[in-house]
């Protein structure tokens, strides 16, 4: 029979790794952010796409830097890279070489990757601004419809439909070939800039506006906004503190698929001239400069081209892997 004084000999005598092995594991709660993320990091394919979003951004930001390093100034013609009898650039696929690394374009010989760089600019920056107002306006009203009901509800729900139904791209052309060329202070492409995010962002809310308000219209009879209530809280603090803290994870996703819909809707107003004015570059722009040449060099219609669909791929493979990664029923 083993006594007390040989038990507690034993285990001193297995030493601190015997403790260590027979101590509980502490059992760590994860936060909703960390399951998230450990559902990201299995979706390769979405990581890929965020990994090609970041690039794209980082771009877009420090374009003046990346073109003072492997490019050409944006707006300065090379006449010398361009045939004077075929009026196309001298060389195969556009003109590409060491010193033009996506060729030229074929009008004044301007560098091309200087030209894609800048457009991811003005795309990705017209495509972000008017996905923020779209999300804000849609957010507001669509909390409102969802949580008051009754007349409000009807009339944000009809203002909805009408907009769902407008011709959204016959619009912008007609806005922006009345819009003067100054006005309150704006000027050139950066009002023609300011006029695209606002049609763009307009017309935009009422998609996340109806998502909004099917999720208010079911979180609202939760047990802890009856809670809320019982305890005195107004419709502000419901609203604010209860309910849009729930809405976070469909609007992140909604941001990030609505994102590539803004990006083709400014490379289309661009494409039939309802863009940022020339020599301003952008994406848009350059295929409809392509159109009367892309015969003899495809190439020029085929960079910007690929430019569109390589952005608008990423943003919808994140957009993707971020809805399955925030989707609480999900595995």
């Amino acid at each position: 029979m083993t006594t007390p004084t040989e038990t507690t000999g034993s285990a001193a005598e297995a030493g601190p790794e015997a403790a260590s092995v027979a101590a509980p594991k502490k059992i760590e709660g994860r936060s909703p952010g960390k399951i998230a993320w450990a559902r990201l990091k299995r979706d390769k394919v979405a990581l890929f796409g965020g990994a090609v979003v970041v690039l794209l951004i980082l771009v877009a930001i420090f374009a003046p830097v990346i073109i003072s390093l492997f490019g050409h100034p944006v707006d300065e013609p090379h006449p010398d890279q361009i045939n004077p009898d075929l009026g196309l650039p001298n060389g195969a696929y556009g003109g590409i070489s060491g010193d033009f690394w996506l060729g030229v374009d074929p009008k004044f010989g301007r560098d091309v990757f200087s030209r894609v760089v800048y457009g991811a600019r003005v795309s990705l920056g017209v495509a972000f601004s008017a996905a923020a107002l779209s999300t804000v306006i849609g957010v507001l009203l669509g909390m409102a419809a969802g949580f008051f009901g009754g007349w409000i509800d009807s009339v944000i729900s009809r203002v909805m439909d009408v907009l769902l139904a407008f011709p959204q791209l016959l619009f912008s052309i007609a806005l922006i070939s009345v819009m003067p060329n100054d006005l309150i202070g704006l000027s050139g492409s950066f009002l023609r800039m300011v006029i695209l995010v606002v049609v763009i962002g307009f017309f935009g809310w009422p998609y996340i506006g109806r998502i909004v308000r099917g999720q208010v219209m079911s979180l609202r009879e939760r047990e802890y906004i009856d809670a809320a209530r019982s305890l005195g809280a107004g419709s502000g603090h419901i609203l604010l503190k209860e309910l849009l803290p729930n809405l976070v994870a469909p609007i992140l996703v909604y941001m990030t698929l609505i994102i590539p819909t803004n990006i083709l809707s400014e490379a289309a107003l661009s494409f039939l001239g309802a863009g940022v004015k020339p020599p301003t570059p952008s994406w848009g722009q350059m295929l409809n400069d392509a159109i009367g040449i892309y015969q003899s060099d495809p190439t020029y219609m085929v960079i910007p081209g690929l430019a569109i669909f390589v952005t608008v791929l990423a943003f919808n493979l994140f957009g993707d892997g971020l809805r399955d990664a925030l989707d609480p029923k999900g595995n």
